[in-house]
């Protein structure tokens, strides 16, 4: 199931306080990308963003998607409070109305050279389109199921990482993918690009798992990364975008 954000112009998988499970474009508008050449302090990115949506002639509310870098990966009570953060401005800009946020996200936490504060990588808003390819962005996603009191408890083989582990880990959230795609109408074959978040090998598995489900139909961007929380050790997203550009 999805809802339809008007004032934004896409609609999206209904998730928890912090990002949707990802959005696409509704009819008229497409989704376009746009990258910072190097991590941008969360309070400038916000700034940049405001600042190339209203240069496109957009509301603020067009703001649809982000990955985001943060130093380190977070506790859990930590996680809340950057949330709490993060959320403030989506609110300021009418994006997000109560806990209704229906941004798509990733967080990730590079392990060589991380940024010293919270950043933005890249971020996605909806323009105005009228034949227009259908666009989507599919929110990152770790090994835990989401919503819950706390990850520890619903993470699939806490604390391991062996390969048979990371297999498993990296099925859950392959699994995870596929049923938000089909919540957005999509499957694999309509990505244009599709991103995993580990610092452990994925080569026992990226064949059988990744490459032979079509998850790296266009190739795939390994970032050298751990996800936001504590314990958790692999994270995708995908997207199906025409337009991108890094600034």
């Amino acid at each position: 199931m999805t809802t339809v954000f008007a004032a934004g112009g896409y609609r999206f998988i209904p998730a928890v306080f912090q990002y949707s499970g990802g959005v696409a474009a509704e009819p008229g508008f497409a989704i376009v990308r746009v990258r910072f050449r190097d991590p941008v302090p969360l309070r400038h990115g916000f700034a940049s963003a405001e600042s190339i949506i209203r240069e496109a002639g957009r509301p603020l509310t067009a703001f649809c998607a982000c990955e985001l870098r943060s130093p380190a990966p977070f506790t859990e009570e930590g996680f809340r409070a950057f949330n709490e953060t993060y959320a403030g401005t989506l609110r300021r800009w009418g994006v997000m109305q109560g806990d209704t946020n229906p941004v798509a996200r990733s967080n990730v936490c590079p392990e060589i050279e991380p940024p010293s504060e919270p950043s933005f990588h890249a971020f996605c808003f909806t323009v105005a389109a009228r034949h227009a390819t259908s666009t989507f962005v599919v929110a990152g996603s770790g090994e835990a199921v989401e919503g819950q009191s706390n990850y520890r408890d619903h993470t699939v083989r806490y604390g391991e990482t062996s390969p048979d582990a990371m297999a498993e880990k990296a099925r859950f959230v392959l699994g995870e993918m596929e049923r938000r795609l089909g919540l957005l109408g999509f499957t694999w074959a309509g990505t244009t690009a599709s991103q995993v978040y580990t610092v452990h090998d994925l080569h026992p598995f990226l064949a059988n798992e990744i490459v032979r489900r079509g998850a790296a139909r266009a190739g795939l961007t390994w970032h050298y990364a751990r996800p936001p929380v504590t314990g958790l050790e692999y994270e995708m997203d995908c997207r199906g975008i025409m337009s991108e550009r890094v600034v």
